[in-house]
């Protein structure tokens, strides 16, 4: 007893949960009985002081929503309740009474008896107008608890706890207590009998409609318009007896101008009709449908007409959504007359009204079989006779275009009714194909046909084999008219659906079609008619050639047509190589275009043509370059055609297995390294002269042979990492090493021996110590840091550091430090400083050498780990150093920003804050060296974060002061570089130019407007600039400094 009124006297001084705790406690192990609590709060409970009195209570209620029900006998519930139902009719105590009845509504003790005397309690004595939101929700949440768990009672209480919910109900506007009324409701809608009180709960749930309630910002609740609104839905969805006053209001609110209740309005009504069921949908059904059809025809937006065309369906649905009806039954009722109105505006297809009337017509397809039915019946017919008919000769295009709405509608409802859509279409079929075929011959309509032959080709298992090769025959004669637009364009996309769905059609009519209309010779420098068609047949073959069995004829022909353009043993009789060049890259780009296409989709055949494509077009270009004759005369001399040969190289070689690569590189080896060419092809021999000499990697080889290296390399590139090279590592790259600095001729030899070194690193580390060591040990002082050695030497020394250096970072290797480190030091070096500079700003860029399709070691965030241990040095070094060091720190933070990802560096660019004074200045000192790669890497920089800027709006925020203040010399610096007579390189003048249309963007007003003059000046100069290209970025930036 001492206990409980120490704990009471404390709360009443200081009300915590604290004591409230101790108390529920208690009385859980029996140290309090709830007795004790009773008489410790006599004196507060018979109180005079209005405030003494509601603590007492308030205790009370608290201490008994804390103690566990199972200590709450029956005798002890009803002697509770009687107490709170006696202080309920106090005003001073009516809200803690409300608690402790909350509390007593979550008790499974509670009498049946005392669920009605809490009930009548509530209804009597609560005016909910006078409670504040927490007290209101209080009330409700009693009404939830004793429908949860005693709704039986509250269903024997029948209409007279039905008004008096009702009357707690009406007028509440929170929408915290929304949420919970609103499923009260539901629940009272589904499982009562209400039907004395229908008008009465539709008045109290429908006046809520449509919600317009907007959260406030930083809503603690997260109670959203979308939550109210899906609450209320399903308070109106469920009863039927909602039907007819609910279908008034939702007509009512269609009939307004504002886009967001249309949209709730017809979103409750496509959730409504199924629940209010076809008697009630059926009364109102020409009223529904005049006001459907009018957002419709008329539509205020695109989302409103989808919505309106969706809640056409849900009617049309309701209305005959009967399982018994028959398909092939005559229609009775608005889907016939809708039909029937929709088709008499078809007959005038060329009007505006025709496609929406279209879209409804389409609509009917998807609802139920018998609508479906009746509508193909009528609309097809219609359509056909139609486009026969002689007057409607200029009308055909749009005829046919309704008519390819429509089927293609049909195929997409075929999912739902394939049995009924199928057996409605096949008696118009063979009318349906003729008068698509037919539409093929004119312009006007070649568009549309094209669509609905689109459609009925994909509609599964309508059309047969003869029939599908019908459209491909017609087709084709589209393709050969030389159609350059969108026709040709769609003819293109439906030859390859139908490649897909069968592909002997397109093999043995399209394929003959189109290389009939290749030249076995490249046209010459003048003919450029002939050349664009060719460029535009192998575009169509590119397209057209993906599935395997098309792809293998592409392959046999197009090989087939390069090795006629550059067969070493039969020389161009032209003394002007560049047409068949040109021609033999095309060809080549086609095969590589194809393929790519085929490894992005996992294609299974693509591996087999290492044999019929690969080793062909080694021997090719291998058998030029050991020709008897010039190989300068031959168009596989010229480097752009190995580029791409390399690339179908490397497709094809990375999607084998490892016992497959193995053997091919093997074979390479030999050729490459061993100069054994017969190792290739046995059935290749006649091409390989006697005596020739293959040796690309010695000082003397020819340009011919060394540009051949290009596919050795990207052969290697594609290994996996448990294929191994026939030969001993280190030894093999330190020979590429070597070859790259003093053997090489051309940046294209180098690269490639740079590229083997960095994917033979990157996979094979733990095989190289001896390289590696060498490399730091011997290379590194011989080749790169002793200053007697000729300066284009120690340039190279370091791209094959740099690359060497690549192979370990992208792997996050331990070694990748100290070869950064030497690299550093080199910027004490005049001589080949900037190129150090280079190599460690860039050794973290993204390249087509190290990939996973190259199943190189790749892991995460090696670049921002790699710039976050870099960045800070540079700016500090850029910051602390002066001259050619200075420039040096300058631009490797430049080559590293354009390496690395922007989340690398982005702390440190204007939009991040007060470490933009570190960045920007030293970016602004990068856009004065002479370097013209380094200047548009600079400003593109400049220009990304100034793009992120206008995201946030940052000209009125305080970013953008950052920016504010170095206004003047960014404008003044860009201007310099706009001017052609002092910038040369285009891309420069277009960088610069981009950036002064932006600056407005983000910059003040007032900071920009003393340099306008100057701007406007400088700026009509580059509009007389010889690119069109800078005059575009020209006018732009002209017109962002007059708005």
């Amino acid at each position: 007893m001492e206990a409980a009124q120490r704990l009471i006297q404390t709360w009443v001084a200081t009300p915590r949960d604290e004591e409230v705790e101790i108390a529920a406690s208690g009385i859980s192990q029996g140290n309090i009985k709830l007795v004790h609590i009773v008489q410790g709060l006599g004196e507060y409970l018979t109180s005079d002081d209005d405030d003494l009195r509601n603590k007492g209570v308030e205790f009370l209620a608290k201490v008994i929503g804390k103690v566990p029900t199972e200590h709450l006998n029956r005798q002890a519930v009803v002697v509770l309740l009687s107490f709170f139902m006696s202080k309920l009719e106090d005003l001073d105590t009516i809200i803690p009474a409300l608690k402790g009845l909350l509390a007593l509504s979550r008790l499974s003790s509670l009498s049946d008896e005392g669920v009605i005397i809490i009930l009548n309690g509530i209804f009597k004595h609560v005016k909910m107008q006078s409670l504040v939101q927490a007290q209101r929700f209080i009330v409700f949440s009693i009404i939830d608890n004793l429908l949860a768990i005693r709704r039986q009672v509250l269903k024997v209480m029948g209409n007279d706890f039905i008004t008096g919910y009702v009357a707690l109900a009406e007028g509440e506007k929170d929408p915290r207590n929304l949420m919970l009324a609103f499923a009260i409701d539901r629940v009272i809608l589904i499982e009562f009998d209400i039907k004395e009180k229908i008008e009465d709960l539709f008045n109290i749930t429908a006046c809520y409609f449509p919600i317009s309630f907007r959260p406030p910002p930083d809503d603690p609740y997260g109670i959203t318009a979308d939550d109210l609104k899906k609450a209320l839905r399903s308070c109106l969805n469920a009863n039927a007896a909602f039907g007819p006053p609910a279908i008034a209001l939702f007509l009512e609110k269609l009939a307004t101008v504002a886009p967001p209740t249309k949209w709730d309005a017809l979103a409750t009504l496509d959730e409504c009709l199924p629940v209010y069921g076809a008697s009630s949908v059926r009364n109102a059904a020409r009223q529904l449908w005049n006001a459907l059809k009018l957002e419709i025809f008329q539509p205020t937006d695109p989302l409103t007409e989808e919505a309106a065309l969706k809640s056409v369906q849900v009617v049309i649905k309701t209305i005959y959504s009967s399982s018994s009806e028959n398909p092939s039954q005559d229609l009775e009722g608005l889907a016939k007359d809708a039909c029937h109105e929709c088709i008499t505006i078809l007959k005038e297809p060329e009007k505006s009204q025709a496609q929406p009337a279209m879209k409804i017509l389409c609509a009917f397809i998807s609802t139920t079989p018998s609508v479906s039915h009746h509508t193909v019946s009528h609309v097809i017919p219609h359509l056909i006779k139609l486009f026969l008919n002689p007057d409607e000769v200029p009308n055909r295009g749009a005829s046919l275009n309704l008519l390819a709405s429509f089927i293609a509608a049909l195929r997409d409802s075929a999912i739902k009714f394939p049995d009924v859509n199928a057996s409605s279409l096949v008696p118009y079929k063979d009318e349906v194909l003729g008068v698509f075929t037919t539409g093929l011959q004119t312009p006007s309509s070649a568009g549309p046909a094209i669509s609905g032959l689109h459609a009925l080709v994909t509609m599964a298992g309508l059309l047969d084999e003869d029939e599908i090769g019908f459209v491909v025959s017609n087709v084709n004669g589209v393709l050969s008219n030389d159609r350059e637009d969108s026709v040709g364009v769609d003819a293109l996309d439906l030859l390859t659906t139908i490649s897909i769905i069968s592909p002997v059609h397109v093999s043995s009519t399209t394929l003959p079609l189109l290389f009939s209309l290749l030249p076995d010779r490249a046209p010459s420098r003048g003919d450029a008619a002939s050349r664009e068609k060719s460029w535009s047949v192998l575009n169509s073959l590119s397209r057209l050639c993906i599935q395997p069995v098309l792809f293998e004829t592409l392959v046999i022909r197009l090989s087939t047509k390069l090795n006629l353009l550059c067969d070493p043993l039969s020389p161009p009789t032209d003394d002007d190589v560049e047409p068949s060049a040109a021609y033999a890259h095309a060809i080549l780009s086609t095969l590589a275009t194809v393929l790519e296409k085929k490894v992005s989709r996992g294609d299974s055949d693509v591996a087999k043509y290492i044999d019929r494509l690969v080793s062909g077009l080694v021997v090719l270009f291998l058998g030029g370059a050991v020709s008897p004759k010039d190989p300068s005369t031959l168009p596989i001399a010229d480097s752009r055609l190995v580029i791409v040969a390399a690339r179908i190289v490397n497709l094809i070689a990375a999607v084998l297995p490892a016992q497959k690569q193995e053997s091919f590189i093997q074979k390479l080896y030999s050729a490459y390294v061993l100069g054994d060419l017969k190792a290739l092809s046995t059935s290749a021999r006649h091409i390989w002269p006697d005596g020739s000499s293959f040796a690309p990697f010695e000082r003397g080889a020819t340009t011919v042979q060394a540009n051949t290296l290009c596919l050795f390399s990207e052969a290697l590139l594609a290994l996996h990492k448990e294929v191994r090279v026939p030969a001993d590592p280190s030894v093999f790259l330190e020979m590429l090493v070597q070859f790259s600095v003093d053997g090489a001729k051309a940046l294209l030899h180098r690269e490639s021996a740079w590229h083997i070194i960095a994917s033979v690193v990157n996979k094979r580390v733990t095989e190289l110590d001896g390289f590696l060591k060498s490399m730091l040990e011997s290379f590194y002082q011989t080749a790169i840091a002793d200053a007697s050695v000729d300066v284009d030497l120690r340039r190279y020394a370091i791209g094959a550091w740099a690359w060497t250096c690549k192979g370990l970072l992208v792997q996050n290797h331990a070694q990748t430090a100290v070869f950064i480190e030497r690299l550093i030091d080199l910027f004490d070096d005049e001589a080949v400083n900037w190129d150090a500079a280079r190599a460690v700003g860039s050794v973290a860029a993204q390249c087509n050498a190290l990939t996973k399709s190259n199943h190189s070691t790749l892991k995460i965030l090696h670049a921002q780990r790699y710039s976050n241990s870099v960045l800070s040095r540079f700016i500090e070094g850029a910051k602390t150093y002066a001259g050619s060091k200075q420039n040096a720190h300058l631009v490797a933070l430049t080559f590293l920003i354009r390496s690395v990802p922007k989340t690398a560096y982005a702390h440190k660019m204007p939009t991040a804050g007060p470490s933009a004074y570190i960045l920007l200045p030293l970016l602004l000192c990068g856009l004065e060296l002479p370097d013209t790669e380094i200047r548009t890497s600079v400003i593109e920089t400049l220009l990304s974060a100034a793009e992120a800027d206008t995201a946030t709006d940052a000209k009125h925020s305080k970013e953008g002061s950052l920016v504010t203040e170095h206004a003047t010399s960014l404008t003044l610096t860009m201007l310099k570089n706009i001017s052609i007579a002092t910038v040369s390189d285009a891309k420069v003048r277009i960088a610069a130019l981009r950036y002064l249309t932006i600056l407005p963007k983000i910059v003040r007003y007032d900071a920009l407007h003393p340099q306008k003059a100057i701007v406007l000046r400088d700026l009509s100069k580059a509009l007389d600039d010889p690119k069109r290209a800078v005059r575009k970025e020209a006018v732009d930036a002209r017109y962002s400094r007059y708005i």
